[in-house]
């Protein structure tokens, strides 16, 4: 096997490998030799689940093994044979290549490169692979970072930030792959081991000293806060506030999830955001407020139900004047019951309408509703994506998926002052949010890794994602929607505003 020619991290956790090769896998020439070839040996890694499920899904791609390398069936892992390579009895690690290619391309979004030469080095504790696109190899690119183990099965994987860049999404570094096992294809009947070789009784375990590999930073789910409380509503008698009627006016705060806004600005999609109809838009590409809300309320009951005014459209995969993504959120309503509820409204991709979508289950802090100057306000409310709504958007995202949470200030009375100044029912005026109103906004960029309006640079590669581990491109119909929920940690939900 040709040597590997970028440098190599140590790792003392490979030296427990040796107890997993066992004598039989160790064929040695020398009793002196500081290196035993090893051959037979499998390679099965995934690369990442719902990277696969992009592909085949609303990328209309495919993955092609060849050359030794196969694809298990309904979409699953890759594994590449015909492994050679050898272990190194000083250093107690393990080096092998293995033979076979897959190419993943998708016409539809553009994308056709393929992976070759894959190795594994348990002593770096890593993936390599030559990756090939539009007619130029890179050698050995690290696409993951291994957390090596005994057996060397089931091992945790970590993406490179080269493998994001490969994946074309930059939100892949340090989000975890699929599991990785390397195998002997026949593992040979055990013997005495050779003179000078390593075997299953005489190998050293890991030393007190190591420990695992880094594998990137550690994701986190926030819990919700102690003070979180149930407050006793106020009654009509003390606050002069009717306990049930209709909603004057209201505005609902909602980001649908911003790494997909980032996706479509600053993202391969080169496209724009546009809030209309009495939506605006923050500025830096920031979240969504939806303005005239109507309805009812019941205080007592603790029920509500509001409707907002505006509409954002999506749009990006611009090619010859057609475009792969034009998704329309419009008709926003939130209904809430004792401190949960759906947020739903009409979807309209690539020219296909579905009314009231359920897109997300609701879940306030307080099962309380209280009205405080004649308003009422929620923040921070935790959104997760529906299972009618994963049907409904094809599938491709679990029910629970996080999405942005969502702000409500609904108005009670034509005089009542809704946050951030702006008043008097009917107003339209949203919370104060950047924008260009009614005429739209369009969107530019975060983090200042692009320019403000619709083109933008970002990542090159196959694709971009919309979220910690989701990628998406141009969208179908019946998926589109799918690409607003991504991934991510559950969002503590804060205290509501107080008076």
């Amino acid at each position: 096997m040709a040597a590997i020619s970028r440098s190599r991290r140590p790792l003392a956790l490979a030296a427990a490998v040796a107890v997993a090769l066992g004598a039989g896998a160790l064929a040695v020439t020398s009793a002196s030799a500081a290196e035993a070839p090893l051959k037979d040996y499998e390679l099965s890694w995934g690369i990442k689940q719902s990277y696969r499920s992009y592909v085949t899904g609303m990328a209309a791609g495919s993955f092609t093994p060849a050359g030794g390398a196969t694809q298990a069936a309904d979409n699953g892992a890759f594994t590449f044979a015909g492994g050679t390579g050898t272990y190194d009895s000083d250093t107690r690690a393990v080096r092998l290549g293995f033979a076979g290619s897959l190419k993943i391309a998708s016409k539809l979004h553009g994308f056709d490169l393929t992976l070759s030469d894959v190795r594994f080095d348990s002593g770096a504790a890593e993936i390599t692979a030559d990756v090939t696109s539009g007619g130029t190899t890179q050698d050995d690119v690290p696409l993951a970072d291994v957390t090596v183990t005994r057996t060397m099965t089931g091992m945790e994987t970590r993406l490179t930030k080269e493998a994001a860049t490969v994946l074309g999404s930059a939100s892949y570094e340090g989000a975890a792959g699929d599991p990785l096992t390397v195998v002997q294809k026949t593992p040979p009947t055990q013997s005495p081991s050779p003179t000078g070789s390593p075997s299953s009784s005489t190998s050293p375990s890991p030393t007190t000293s190591s420990s695992p590999k880094p594998t990137g930073s550690a994701s986190s789910t926030a819990s919700p806060s102690a003070s979180q409380t149930t407050s006793p509503s106020a009654s009509a008698s003390e606050t002069g506030t009717a306990t049930q009627g209709d909603i004057a006016d209201g505005t609902l705060g909602w980001g649908v999830k911003q790494s997909f806004r980032t996706y479509v600005v600053d993202g391969p999609a080169k496209g724009r955001i546009t809030a209309s109809g009495g939506a605006t838009q923050a500025s830096g590409n920031g979240d969504f407020t939806f303005t005239e809300a109507t309805g009812t309320y019941d205080t007592d009951a603790d029920t509500l139900k509001a409707a907002f005014k505006g509409a954002v459209n999506f749009k990006g995969h611009e090619a010859n004047g057609s475009y792969g993504l034009d998704l329309t959120l419009s008709g926003l309503t939130v209904e809430l019951d004792g401190g949960t509820g759906e947020l739903t409204a009409d979807v309209e991709s690539l020219g296909r309408t579905s009314d009231d979508v359920v897109l997300a289950h609701l879940t306030a802090d307080s099962s309380d509703l209280k009205a405080e100057d004649d308003v009422i306000s929620l923040d921070d409310v935790t959104a997760e994506l529906t299972k009618a709504g994963a049907q409904a958007f094809g599938g491709f995202y679990t029910e629970g998926t996080v999405l942005d949470p969502v702000d409500l200030s609904v108005a009670l009375s034509d005089d009542a002052q809704l946050p951030d100044g702006n008043g008097d029912g009917g107003s339209g005026n949203g919370s104060g949010t950047g924008g260009s109103g009614d005429s739209g906004t369009t969107s530019g960029t975060t983090g200042g890794g692009g320019t403000t309006g619709s083109t933008t640079g970002g990542v090159t590669g196959a694709l971009a994602s919309t979220g910690s581990d989701v990628p998406t491109g141009a969208l179908g119909a019946a998926a589109a929607v799918t690409v607003a929920a991504g991934a991510g940690v559950v969002i503590a939900v804060r205290r509501r505003r107080q008076a």
